[in-house]
Formats: structure tokens, sequence, C-alpha cells
């Protein structure tokens, strides 16, 4: 069975670029341990876009709805209203695209 790519293509203002870096450098290890998961890579946009693509790859759709509807979902949720009142921070993209896709080839380095 192949493997599934999903492309998070987040939309950017240029004053949010470091605040966005440094969450995803914060939450770091928080998708690595969940059962399917293959990669992930956070693409900073060079020229001519404001959107990140945020590229995770996993071992079946099934694996990637399972997070999206486990440790993730319970991450992006927060606690309102909860000890201290803390609000959540706002959202660093102003717009969110899922793009889905399946690995039908692929290639490494030769050795």
């Amino acid at each position: 069975m192949p493997s599934v790519v999903k492309i998070n293509v987040l939309t950017v203002p240029a004053e949010q670029r470091e605040v966005l870096e440094q969450r995803f450098a914060s939450r770091a290890g928080a998708v690595e341990g969940s059962d399917g998961f293959e990669w992930f890579e956070l693409l900073r946009p060079l020229e001519g876009t404001d959107q990140y693509l945020v590229y995770t790859r996993w071992r079946s759709e099934e694996d990637f709805q399972a997070w999206m509807n486990g440790s993730m979902k319970a991450a992006h949720q927060g606690t309102a209203g909860g000890e201290g009142g803390a609000e959540r921070p706002k959202p660093a993209a102003s717009g969110s695209t899922l793009w889905s896709f399946e690995v039908v080839q692929q290639a490494s380095p030769k050795n």
C-alpha cells in the first residue's frame, strides 16, 4: 500500500513568519511518535509567495486521520476558560488549505 502525503498550505503574513517557525520548533516531537507517521518538513517560501508548506507523509490515510482526530486535535483545542483563563495565541497563518497525495514513485540518492 503506498504512503500518503499531506501538504498543509499556510498563508503567513511576513510579520508572522518568525512566530510560525518558533511555534513549529517548540512542537518538535509532537507528531514523530504517532502510529504510521513517516516524515515531516516545514518549507519556508523563498520568493513569489507568502505560503509555507507543511509536508507530512503517512503510512495510510487511516493513520493520518487517527492523528488528526487524536493528538493533533487535542493540541490545537487548548483549554478554553481553563486554569488561569489563558487565551490561546492568535494563529500565525491567515489561511490554510490541505492537499492530499498518494506516493506513486520515489527515489533516494545512490550510495
